[in-house]
């Protein structure tokens, strides 16, 4: 198939990318939003063409994923069609949860996929058509060494986005074990929060050299409070890492027992992260335990499999 689809979450695109289709990426001079084109820093195949809008027209599309509301628009402005559309959705609902109404409850024709259970049942989707592809992950390989004794945490803007990803709990965790934050725009972390610059490090690596660095830590911390289901999360569940996350939204799902320490009580947690530290033998086994649970649930192969169902169906 030829598939039409933004560029908005690398990640994700990332292992989506990895089937047999084409795929077209909407791209403009200023690579703004709407128009990324092909990721920088990750590694996609050539299967992945970049397409000016001025272009799309022509263009023979088998079918649409749209992951944001204005696509929509977009859709029918640069194709002057609209052609069978999967409308993805990678986030949790904010506003008055539950009874957030997704913009494709009332889109006739439209199928709407989320990408864990939980958003599912928080959206209110009304009649459309709806189902859950869960995440998959290239798998990075068994790299962690654990060799500082410092946890990992990945966020972006953690300044600006504050309890949503549980920038005020990182004092306490900082407490328990040395901070290094990765991510885009994560400067004056320590200050904002009042930590020790030592104990809370900021870095914005390039996604190459992340899951190397992440691997060095001892393990890796969760502390966010409201999100669909970190990528991150799942990334150092791959590279080995034991880890230590609040009990929201799909966590409780996502790291089995054996896989890490899930818990909504601060104590629980920081306890863990204080465990681990001390005991990487045991840091090491529960992070065996991890990469096992995240490949068996969130491997790439399924993912692959359940979208190819999924577009074969749509496109039917």
């Amino acid at each position: 198939m030829r598939i039409l689809i933004w560029h908005v979450h690398g990640s994700w695109t990332t292992a989506f990318v990895q089937g047999p289709h084409t795929y077209l990426v909407p791209v403009t001079p200023d690579r703004g939003p709407d128009g990324l084109g092909r990721a920088r820093t990750w590694d996609w195949p050539d299967s992945v063409i970049e397409v000016p809008p001025e272009r799309l027209r022509d263009e023979h599309i088998d079918l649409v994923i749209v992951q944001r509301p204005h696509e929509l628009a977009l859709v029918d402005q640069w194709l002057g069609r609209r052609p069978p559309t999967v409308y993805l959705e990678h986030n949790a609902p904010d506003g008055d949860v539950p009874d957030t109404r997704h913009p494709a409850a009332d889109l006739p024709g439209t199928t709407l996929v989320h990408v864990t259970h939980f958003n599912r049942l928080m959206w209110d989707a009304g009649p459309a058509e709806t189902t859950v592809i869960e995440h998959g992950i290239v798998d990075p390989g068994h790299r962690w060494t654990g060799e500082l004794e410092r946890a990992a945490v990945v966020v972006n803007e953690p300044i600006r986005r504050g309890r949503t990803t549980g920038t005020d709990l990182l004092p306490e965790f900082s407490r328990a074990a040395p901070l290094d934050v990765f991510g885009m725009r994560t400067e004056g972390l320590a200050e904002h929060i009042g930590v020790d610059p030592d104990r809370c490090r900021t870095q914005d690596v390039p996604q190459s050299d992340l899951h190397t660095e992440l691997a060095r830590r001892r393990v890796y911390v969760h502390p966010v409070r409201w999100t669909s289901l970190g990528l991150s999360l799942l990334e150092a569940m791959h590279l080995g890492m034991p880890v230590v996350a609040l009990a929201t939204t799909e966590v409780a799902e996502a790291v089995p027992p054996g896989a890490g320490v899930v818990s909504n009580r601060i104590d629980v947690l920081t306890d863990a992260v204080r465990d681990f530290l001390a005991d990487p033998l045991h840091a090491r086994t529960v992070g065996d335990g991890a990469r096992a649970a995240a490949l068996s649930r969130y491997g790439l192969s399924r993912f692959l499999d359940d979208w190819e169902r999924l577009l074969k169906e749509v496109t039917r």
